[in-house]
């Protein structure tokens, strides 16, 4: 298990109330939230440096990776699966 750190964060009183609705956990809930802020922080940076490097991404790899991340028109979805 990782180490942690106790700090406080300031939130709107609507935002906490249905956080609260939504978890026991909020300090696990809040960690997730940031988690996958910070991937989508690092992913768009990764992006940038690329498409800096290499130019703009074309439109054929734009659809590749659509197809690779949510799969072709064909393929069930996530909620067919369960």
């Amino acid at each position: 298990m990782s180490s942690t750190t106790r700090i406080t964060v300031t939130l709107p009183s609507d935002q906490v109330a249905e956080l609260r609705k939504l978890t026991d956990n909020v300090s696990g809930y809040v960690a997730e939230a940031v988690a996958r802020q910070i991937r989508h922080q690092l992913l768009g940076d990764d992006l940038r440096r690329h498409e800096e490097e290499h130019g703009a991404f074309s439109d054929g790899e734009l659809a590749e990776a659509r197809r690779k991340i949510f799969g072709s028109a064909n393929s069930p979805t996530r909620s067919d699966a369960a």
